[in-house]
């Protein structure tokens, strides 16, 4: 599992955000799955694991008001909602970020 953010208005990465991936419970709960810092590159290459993927919803969540801090925004934070139907394949969902608005794709 993988993530990367870009700032489309900056035309640059977005470092320093936060991030957290969720798993749904049968129970309608979030059970914490993983999580880190995006790098100076936008980056999180392997997010810490808690737990090893498995078939289900997950939930990325990306913490981008503290990332705009000090200049208008619209998203305090960015939560994007994905299935995995195959826990052994590798997982990249990107984020393309500006102050109001984003965008995410399944990557490679």
């Amino acid at each position: 599992m993988s993530t990367h953010v870009l700032d489309t208005a900056r035309g640059e990465p977005a470092g320093g955000i936060h991030v957290v991936l969720e798993r749904a419970s049968g129970d309608g709960r979030w059970i914490l799955a993983g999580q880190g810092v995006t790098d100076a590159n936008g980056r999180v290459p392997k997010l810490a694991a808690v737990e090893a993927l498995q078939p289900g919803t997950y939930r990325l969540t990306f913490y981008t008001g503290d990332y705009f801090e000090g200049r208008p925004h619209f998203h305090p934070e960015v939560a994007v909602q994905f299935l995995v139907d195959d826990a052994s394949a590798h997982y990249h969902v990107p984020l393309l970020l500006s102050p109001y608005g984003y965008t995410t794709y399944r990557g490679s």
